[in-house]
Parts: structure tokens; sequence; C-alpha cells
């Protein structure tokens, strides 16, 4: 089984987490056990293009119990969890061509050695292989029958793809269903952002002035989150509408170039370019601290911060100070990638649970119903979001109400009224 991963000693360790993240990760469970009962996946090759962390572990383990053929590559080339990669080729016989710190050359030689599997499903997580396959393979789309998409900027770089008439098969945009943007983008993306900025820098939330560039999902989580923790909160925003939801949830609302003065921590989460530019780092208090939670590392100029850049200090592993020629220091964290991830563990299990969930039940929607669909980006359907969270909250011990059959014909019922 050909594989490239950092160190297949390192399989043990991470079988363990693995095993830590499946025991939270009911509802992903629930329907492991159902596709190793009756492979809906039998056969189908699928490439995944994955942070390969613990949780996604689960979902490889679960599309393989399904009967799918599966392997996996990096989708970014600092969030691989080494141990995790290693176990997955040694304990579950999963190809996995992943290495923590690749370089770019790497990176992509990785996505190619997945697409040599000759997918007829693809699962990505920013677009990244479809991009490949559509560039460099177009022969090959022919095989490809759907695919699936977990985040929003990958979602956007789709829909992008869609309206220029060159995706060649459907995809299904796992990141908008319910059950994943809910949760995954506004708690997850909120609680490991800020784990990985206290890992880097160790410092105290409370009492400093955290600046949330962008108040999609994962703005929201992480300003709700930086708030709960003491922290002055400001919001950036090009968004007219989010920018109102902003005050009114009780965060300050101002362009970047005003924030610039005030923060102590910045943070994208945009998907967007140069968000946080050379001219707003100029314009920042001597040791403000910048870092990237948005899918690629293109938020923050990071080539004009080297560029102007008279000297740079290495402080650890995940931060480098940048001292500018007006004497002021910025402090980068690592290297403007997806600090939840290149600093911390990601997504907690927990919440992870509902988006491969959804992930997993996608690929056999897709595998039955592609002849029915256009090369277009769809929604997960609704009967999908709706399961997932029934067994959620199942998994949770919540139970909740049902309407009854009076509840039911009042709501569809139009003659009735003041």
């Amino acid at each position: 089984m050909k594989s490239d991963v950092k160190d297949i000693a390192l399989a043990t360790e991470g079988n363990k987490r693995l095993k830590w993240a499946e025991a939270r990760m009911p509802v992903l469970s629930l329907i492991r056990e159902e596709f190793r009962k009756n492979k809906p996946l039998k056969g189908v090759k699928i490439s995944c293009c994955l942070h390969v962390t613990a949780e996604t572990a689960n979902l490889m383990t679960t599309l393989k119990a399904g009967g799918a053929d599966a392997v996996l590559c990096a989708s970014n080339p600092l969030s691989t969890q080494d141990d995790i990669a290693a176990a997955l080729v040694k304990y579950h016989k999963i190809p996995v061509f992943a290495i923590h710190g690749e370089n770019n050359k790497v990176y992509y030689s990785h996505i190619e050695a997945a697409l040599d599997h000759d997918p007829k499903i693809t699962v990505d997580d920013g677009a990244d292989l479809v991009t490949s396959l559509l560039k460099k393979r177009p022969e090959q789309t022919k095989n490809v029958i759907a695919g699936m998409e977990e985040t929003t900027t990958g979602v956007v770089r789709l829909k992008a793809m869609a309206k220029d008439k060159i995706l060649k098969f459907p995809m299904i945009a796992v990141n908008d269903a319910k059950t994943k943007h809910f949760f995954d983008n506004r708690y997850g993306t909120g609680q490991s952002t800020l784990d990985g900025i206290i890992r880097a820098t160790d410092m105290l939330i409370a009492g400093s002035t955290v600046v949330t560039a962008g108040y999609g999902w994962c703005g929201r989580g992480f300003a709700m989150r930086a708030k709960g923790m003491g922290a002055n909160v400001i919001v950036t925003e090009v968004d007219a509408t989010k920018a109102i939801e902003a005050v009114m949830d009780g965060f300050m609302v101002m362009p970047m170039k005003e924030a610039a003065k005030y923060g102590d921590i910045f943070c994208t989460l945009t998907g967007d370019i140069n968000v946080v530019s050379l001219d707003h780092m100029k314009l920042m208090k001597d040791g403000a601290i910048v870092c990237n939670s948005g899918h690629f590392d293109v938020e923050i100029e990071v080539a004009g911060l080297r560029k102007e850049a008279k000297k740079k200090v290495i402080i650890n592993d995940n931060m480098i100070e940048y001292h500018l020629k007006n004497g002021n220091r910025i402090r980068l964290l690592a290297e403007g990638r997806l600090i939840n991830l290149a600093a911390a563990e990601g997504h907690p299990a927990s919440v992870m649970d509902m988006s491969f969930a959804n992930q997993a039940l996608s690929a056999e929607y897709a595998l039955k119903n592609y002849k029915n669909l256009k090369n277009e980006v769809y929604s997960v359907p609704e009967r999908i979001d709706e399961r997932i969270a029934k067994l959620k909250l199942k998994s949770m011990g919540v139970k909740i109400d049902t309407l009854t059959k009076e509840q039911k014909k009042y709501l569809n019922n139009w003659e009735e009224g003041t």
C-alpha cells in the first residue's frame, strides 16, 4: 500500500488519539455501524483532501466501513497530525499522503497521489483537490460522479466554477448544512481559534482588545468566545447586514484602518485576500499579534510584512516577530495559516461529529442520486440534516417536543387568522 507519512512509528500514539475522538463522535459511530452492515459504498473509490486530524481519521474509517476504497491527503501543510497519519496507514490500512510542515511542492505532489487513485467521489476542504483535477487532469473528470466540500472557502470557489460552466460533476456543499455551519463554524472555530492563539502566545485574553475581521459564522463564533473570556471585541466587516448584526450583538464595528490602532490581537476569518494589509500593520501598536483562521494563507499580507521588516525574530514554533522600519513589532502566528490547526488541535471531536456525519451520508446520497444531479453546487438534503440533528440530540440525552395533529393542521391551514 503506497503512502507518504512522516514516521510510521508514531502510529501507536495516533491510534490512541483516534479512539479518544471516536468516543466523542457518537453520531458518526452510529453511521459507521450502519455502513459496516449495509456496505452502501462498496467498491467505490474516494479521494479525500482534508485536514489530517483524529476527527478526520474517524470519517475515513467510516467510509472504509461502508465498503469504500478511500485515500487521504492533506488540505493544509500545517494541519497534519503525523501520528494520526501513521495510525491510519498502520492500523486501518488507509493510504495517506500527508506530512506536517510539507512545502508547496510536496503538498501538491500529495494531491496528485490522491488523484492517482482515480476517484469516483471526491471529498474536499478548500477545493484544492477539485481545482487540481479540473486544471491538470480534465480527462479524469469523466470518472467522477460527484464530490463534497467541507468549508466556506471551498464552496465559494466551487460556485465560481459552476458560474463559469467549468464544473464537470455535481458538488454537495456540506459546509452549508445547518448541522455543519451553525455548530462547526461557530462553536468549533470560536473555541479552537482561541485555543491556537493562547497556545502560541500564552496571552491573557481578558482585558485585551481583539479585532475580528469578518462576521460570518466563524467570525461570530470567535467574537463570542473572545468576549466570553473578557476581551474587548472590535468587528470589521464589508457586509452591511452582518455589521448591523455585530453591533446589535454588542460589538464595536469600524473599518480595519481604524481598528488597527486599537487591537492587541487581530484574527481574520473572511475567506478573502489582504484583509489585514501591510498598511494596516504599519498602523498597529508595538507588539500587536496577527493571525488567520480562514482556510488559505492569503488573508494577511504576509509577503509585504516580510519585505517591510528590517529584522525578524523567531519567538517559538508558531510565532515570528517582525521589526518594522517605524520601530514597532508585529507578531505573526503560524505563518498566517490556520491558527486553530497549526498551533492547536482543530475543532473538538464532538462538533466535528455532525460535520463528518454530513460527509458520510452525503457520499451515500451522491452515489444513489448522481444521475439526477447537474454539474452544480447542491445543499445537503434537508432530511439528512434533520436526521443528524435528531441523532445528536439523542446522543446528548436531550428530548424535544413534537407537533400534535392539531398543531400540524393549524400550520398547514391558511384559512384561520384573527
